[in-house]
């Protein structure tokens, strides 16, 4: 009686296929390398019985050091609880495997040393590319992983002395987009509330955009608070409060640099017992709970699955002996805004 697969998927050799298949062990090492053609179709239909019968499952780490290719792709997240992350991560997951490559994925956890790390680890791994959303500036760890031949696409971040393909958000027509949305419903004095803005480009650039965009239209008046990295729900409350109950007159709204600082600003509102709309909210980064939260939270959606799979492209082409040699690329893509009742005076 045969084995079931999920025993023998632990036990079973490629001698073992060789044997159950009546060929040989080149035979089996040829089918499972890409050199099928070289097989008679009855070779390859015993072997392919013998596989799935035997519940053969190749070891890629051992392949990879013998041939070259690991067939694995590297990611590493800055925050893998981030929501961001987890559906960017969904669309390069299902875009590796689109490709016969698996992934290997490590969080960071924001932390630069764990960051390191991990660069080192996917290395020893051989991985034949790397998608990263950077923590710290681990320009030196990816240069010389450049150098051996690994191509690296930058995910949503940008590091300003590594040449490599970025993909994500263009950030200067989201910020445009949530201005021009929030001033047509009657806004006119606004808070921009992020993350600390050193530790990532995407963030830096909105930033840098809001403030250019108030400089652009004197009709508005505006600011803009960092939240420290050990989030105080209090401090927030008093900068909250502080903005709606200044002097100017003008209806206010806030705008949220991405979707944990949405959550943060929603519960501090709510704290503070602030009616949404007249008090107008607008996150960057669409969440499942926007849509429920009092009269629905305006957002930006990002096209999550398209930059998840467009990464993975840009590593594919870079593979390619041709496009080594291309110059770097930028690939941006557009939010769109989803209207809720938070933006609805």
């Amino acid at each position: 009686m045969p084995p079931s697969s999920a025993s023998a998927a632990f036990r079973s050799t490629i001698i073992e296929v060789a044997r159950d298949a009546g060929v040989s062990k080149t035979s089996v090492s040829r089918y499972l390398g890409g050199e099928r053609h070289r097989l008679s179709p009855d070779m390859q239909a015993r072997i392919a019985t013998a596989i799935q019968r035997l519940g053969y499952r190749p070891n890629q780490m051992a392949r990879g050091l013998k041939g070259g290719r690991s067939k694995l792709i590297g990611m590493l997240v800055a925050d893998i609880r981030n929501p961001f992350s987890v559906d960017v991560l969904h669309g390069v997951e299902q875009a590796c495997r689109a490709r016969g490559f698996s992934l290997l994925v490590c969080n960071t956890d924001n932390d630069p040393a764990q960051e390191r790390d991990h660069l080192a680890l996917l290395a020893s791994y051989r991985v034949e590319g790397i998608v990263i959303n950077a923590a710290g500036r681990p320009s030196a760890e990816l240069k010389a992983l450049a150098a051996q031949g690994t191509p690296i696409v930058l995910l949503d971040r940008s590091l300003g002395d590594v040449d490599a393909d970025v993909v994500g958000l263009d950030n200067a027509s989201a910020i445009d987009l949530a201005i021009e949305h929030l001033v047509e419903q009657g806004y006119r004095h606004m808070l921009f509330v992020s993350e600390p803005p050193q530790g990532a480009s995407s963030r830096q650039l909105r930033l840098d955009r809001f403030h250019q965009r108030l400089a652009q239209m004197p009709e508005l008046t505006g600011d803009a608070t960092c939240l420290p990295m050990q989030r105080d729900a209090a401090e927030l409350r008093q900068r909250l409060g502080s903005f709606l109950a200044g002097e100017a007159q003008a209806p206010r709204a806030i705008l949220c640099a991405n979707g944990n600082v949405t959550l943060q600003v929603a519960l501090a509102l709510n704290a503070l017992h602030a009616r949404l709309g007249e008090t107008g909210l607008l996150g960057i980064d669409e969440l499942d709970w926007c849509a429920l939260a009092g009269p629905g939270i305006t957002t930006l959606a990002q096209p999550t699955e398209a930059i998840g799979r467009a990464t993975v492209e840009s590593l594919m082409q870079r593979l390619e002996p041709m496009g080594r040699q291309a110059p770097p690329r930028r690939t941006e893509y557009a939010a769109r805004l989803i209207a809720r009742g938070s933006t609805q005076r």
